[in-house]
């Protein structure tokens, strides 16, 4: 794909009142998307062009609602996720592609054990892509109502770049959210940060690694990534810890936590300043890790806990850190007993989103103040022995 910054001259242009409504009629709907983008200053000859092919694709809704891999704990996900060939591939094209992950370190400040990590996750280094339409992806997602917020945007985007020849709605294929290339990236974060990393003149995501390593590290610079600091390491708590100090949602700094005990698995915490969190993914009795403020810019990629966790500590994986310490967690809850859980914590007055089975920030949350209640020990890791005391 080619990028060039006129293609963002579109975004820039005041738009009429003409915003198609989620649901209804897809034909109806696709009608008002054109009206919209004609009001954005495209010609009507190219919008015509551009969604002729476009078609609603269930398979799309099914993918978006069948996300049932991330109820799954951080031990079992991460295992199932972190092969030996995964690791055995990344340190291959670690590599191979020094030169350029030492251009991003230099430019974007991104350690090469991130992009390598979500390269892995992504597409297991560029081998599968996704075959699904990128354009009936995203009409049908936004024409969907659940986040329409989030891809009638990038229906814009990707006809940005079909404008620039960067885009073929018949043609382009990826991801079933409408991501595209080796790491995955959507219409809008292309034209913002695609990076053309080999020097060809065009930004070839699915093609080029260079261009697509080096527009995933200008995104997360983008993403508020801090050049040269850490996000994720593994620590050993001390016996008798303050459980309700461990989470997202309390911030210390390193030198206070050092303070209370804690200390680095392997080597040495980082700079004392940093202010950083105690993640338990499984509770008081499983691994522990200790995140820094680059740890939080993963949940702008990617919100689900579980595979952030998992994305950031392969990360370290990959630039030498050892195989965490599993230790022994208690069992947590299968599908159908975490929405029981959900159901029990929204009749106490707790906001957990939607039942959905997942253990979210908000259930994390609410799973923390219960046990406080309890009296139970506040790791925020939901058990059977939560659940029968609700």
């Amino acid at each position: 794909m080619r990028f060039f910054l006129s293609a963002l001259a579109f975004s820039l242009l005041p738009v009429a009142s003409v915003a198609a409504p989620c649901g209804g009629s897809f034909p109806t709907f696709i009608n008002e998307m054109k009206a919209e983008a004609v009001a954005r200053g495209h010609p009507p000859a190219r919008v015509d062009a551009f969604f002729r092919s476009a078609r609603q694709d269930p398979k799309v809704l099914r993918a978006d609602r069948g996300q049932g891999f991330f109820q799954k704990p951080f031990v079992e996900f991460s295992r199932r996720l972190i092969s030996q060939n995964r690791i055995d591939h990344g340190k291959k094209n670690a590599r191979k592609y020094s030169a350029v992950f030492d251009r991003i370190e230099r430019d974007y400040g991104v350690s090469r054990g991130v992009l390598l990590a979500f390269w892995a996750f992504e597409t297991d280094y560029g081998a599968f892509q996704g075959d699904f339409n990128t354009l009936n992806a995203l009409v049908t997602l936004a024409h969907d109502c659940r986040r329409p917020a989030l891809f009638r945007p990038q229906v814009f985007a990707a006809l940005d770049l079909f404008a620039n020849d960067d885009f073929d709605p018949a043609r382009t294929t990826g991801a079933w959210a409408g991501e595209i290339g080796m790491v995955q990236m959507l219409p809008k974060d292309i034209l913002e940060n695609g990076v053309d990393g080999d020097g060809d003149g065009h930004v070839t995501l699915k093609t080029s690694a260079p261009d697509a390593l080096m527009s995933g590290g200008k995104m997360l610079q983008h993403l508020g990534w801090r050049a040269g600091e850490p996000w994720l390491q593994e620590v050993v708590l001390p016996a008798g810890m303050d459980w309700s100090l461990t989470g997202l949602h309390t911030e210390m700094s390193v030198k206070q936590w050092q303070a209370m005990g804690v200390r680095a698995r392997t080597g040495a915490l980082a700079n004392g300043t940093l202010p950083a969190s105690i993640l338990l993914p499984q509770g008081k009795d499983g691994p522990a890790f200790i995140a820094y403020p680059n740890f939080r810019v993963y949940f702008e990629w990617n919100q689900s806990f579980v595979y952030v966790m998992t994305a950031g500590y392969f990360a370290t994986r990959l630039e030498g850190a050892p195989v965490y310490d599993a230790r022994n967690p208690q069992p947590g809850l299968a599908g159908e007993q975490m929405k029981t859980l959900q159901r029990k914590l929204q009749a106490l007055g707790h906001d957990v989103g939607k039942v959905d089975g997942i253990l979210g920030a908000k259930t994390r949350a609410a799973v923390r103040a219960e046990q406080i209640r309890l009296g139970l020990p506040a790791d925020a890791w939901p058990t059977a022995t939560l659940l029968n005391r609700l």
